[in-house]
């Protein structure tokens, strides 16, 4: 079963994609955005599921290069 995660900027503390990963990121992993813009985690968030659900929500924050 693979990860859904968020995408999050650090400057603006806005979602920018969501995005499938096979298994959970390591904080260093580089990847490519949907823009082509490459991009490497900083920081890894995961949260609690909600009440009677299963699906855990995984932020990924990123640095966009302006």
């Amino acid at each position: 079963m693979g990860i859904v995660a968020t995408i999050m900027d650090t400057a603006t503390g806005q979602p920018i994609q969501k995005m499938s990963f096979g298994r959970m990121p390591k904080p260093w992993t580089a990847f490519n955005l949907a823009s082509g813009e490459l991009v490497t985690a900083e920081r890894i968030d995961v949260g609690k599921p909600a009440p009677g659900k299963v699906v855990t929500p995984v932020s990924i924050w990123v640095t966009l290069k302006k």
